[in-house]
């Protein structure tokens, strides 16, 4: 058996599916994200551990909307050590509520959440907060996982039930994905790599739209080809009032 042609295999059946039946909430999403951006609103990714690598492959991206800000919290990003305690930290009552207030949400702006079981306080948290605001929320979670699993808020809601769009990332229960006999455990976590095309379909689509809308996109380019880094230069002057990665204070 070749598992690796297995994995690639599975990848391509649930992004196969994922065009079948996540394409209008992606569309959804997309719309939101052009919204935002013709009407001078800001946007922001969120995730935590792992899933925060979404946050990361979205923001400062070539090809990617410059617009977008990742939100990075102290324990949540695997910044912590030992590892385990980012488990912990993202369980914490109110954390999330606390990382929203920092951040210059107001009314109209998106929020993107990444979470696989979306059961956990800070990220229910940090939804229900960035819609208190006036944020919308996109959930990107596990169908399959989110609804067989408790939610560990005390509202008793798991993140999807929380947002205002969400989409299905199309993976199995606990996310690992391949079975090898001889090993108890399944392998192959699929969320990241669906969830990062899922996301970039979405970006693609908003960009889509904001040119139909006759607006400008805010697209960076490779600051490795001619011409990048004064492209990139502009795009960053010209959205500086919605980009909050370059050194200055979140609030």
């Amino acid at each position: 058996m070749v598992y690796s042609e297995v994995y690639l295999n599975n990848i391509i059946s649930i992004l196969n599916k994922s065009r079948e039946t996540q394409i209008d909430a992606i569309d959804a999403g997309a719309q939101m994200l052009c919204d935002a951006t013709l009407n001078g609103g800001n946007i922001f990714a969120f995730g935590c551990s792992h899933a925060g690598l979404l946050a990361l492959e979205l923001y400062y991206r070539t090809g990617g909307m410059a617009n977008i800000n990742p939100v990075r919290a102290p324990g949540l990003t695997l910044d912590a050590d030992p590892a385990t305690l980012t488990s912990q930290m993202e369980r914490l009552d109110k954390y999330g509520t606390h990382i929203a207030d920092t951040l210059r949400l107001k009314c109209g702006d998106v929020v993107i959440i990444h979470s696989v079981s979306g059961r956990n306080n800070v990220t229910v948290d940090f939804a229900l907060r960035a819609r208190e605001m006036g944020a919308r929320v996109i959930a990107i979670t596990n169908m399959n996982t989110t609804v067989n699993v408790s939610s560990r808020h005390p509202s008793g809601k798991n993140l999807y039930q929380v947002a205002d769009l969400t989409i299905d990332n199309g993976g199995c229960m606990g996310d690992s994905s391949i079975e090898i006999p001889g090993v108890p455990e399944k392998v192959g976590p699929t969320s990241t790599a669906v969830g990062a095309a899922l996301l970039n379909a979405m970006i693609t689509q908003a960009v889509g739209l904001i040119v139909e809308s006759g607006g400008e996109a805010p697209v960076f380019i490779s600051a490795n080809v001619e011409g990048g880094d004064e492209h990139n230069a502009a795009v960053l002057n010209k959205y500086k009032d919605n980009i909050f990665y370059m050194g200055r204070s979140g609030k």
